[in-house]
């Protein structure tokens, strides 16, 4: 179906998706989310999220193993015009959300997880989400004031590895910690000068602890956990962002013995 009108109803799901206080309230509260590109809808789909609609450029078609569902076509103005940017890679799609599982269902298939505490960038939570997923996490914990898995640009930014790991928010934060400890992880907390990582045993279930870009873990957080650690810097850096913190720090505890 060609759309013409960028005021069109049917284009409501794609409203404004530069608005970032907007899309992040609209989005969780109508059960949706947008995806991306090709791949990154293929891999929503591949997850069993339900496709409500695409929306493509004119010189764009659906990609392949999507399933049915309105497939919208609009000029390159009506996409700017209705999104709030020009969408080069032509295609979008609107996927509904699924339930979330409890911390203690994560936490039961797993042995090896993040913990992520007050991650508000949208670009760093997706690059931690594709490390993760790429380097033997198996789950995603998230304090409640970490920013959306699902939106567009951590999305985009995982390459859809988001759809590919548990993820769950533990709630109430720190308190929570207590109850990755109580199912059996030992809670290592990254932060500047703790124990060299690479020194530590992480055979038994670990659970890696992070905290947002710049002011790092609360000591509330890290006073929860069961030891400090960090990476040696060399030439007077203190820290790494989160995104590399991360991929170092998965690829430590991805690799214990029994690791897939």
């Amino acid at each position: 179906m060609i759309i013409e009108d960028p005021a069109s109803p049917l284009l409501a799901d794609y409203v404004g998706l530069t608005d970032v206080v907007r899309r992040t309230k609209h989005e969780p509260e109508k059960g949706f989310f947008i995806a991306e590109g090709a791949q990154v809808m293929q891999r929503a789909a591949r997850a069993g999220y339900p496709l409500r609609s695409v929306l493509l450029a004119p010189n764009r078609e659906v990609p392949d193993g999507l399933p049915d569902a309105p497939v919208l076509q609009a000029s390159y103005e009506v996409l700017e015009a209705v999104t709030g940017f020009h969408v080069h890679r032509g295609a979008l799609a609107s996927f509904g959300r699924l339930p979330l599982p409890s911390a203690t269902e994560v936490l039961a298939q797993s042995s090896r997880v993040l913990v992520l505490e007050d991650v508000n960038n949208h670009t760093n939570l997706g690059a931690v989400f594709r490390s993760a997923a790429g380097l033997g996490m198996d789950a995603v914990l998230l304090s409640p004031t970490c920013c959306d898995p699902l939106y567009r640009r951590a999305v985009r930014v995982s390459m859809g590895e988001v759809f590919a790991l548990l993820y769950a928010y533990l709630d109430p934060f720190p308190a929570g910690i207590e109850q990755v400890r109580a199912a059996g992880f030992r809670v290592l907390a990254m932060t500047p000068g703790g124990t060299d990582l690479g020194e530590v045993d992480v055979s038994a279930r670990t659970a890696l602890l992070l905290g947002a870009e710049g002011p790092g873990l609360t000591e509330a957080a890290m006073a929860a956990s069961d030891l400090r650690v960090g990476l040696p810097m060399a030439g007077g850096v203190d820290s790494l962002n989160i995104a590399a913190a991360a991929a170092v720090g998965c690829w430590v505890v991805g690799r214990r013995p029994g690791a897939r």
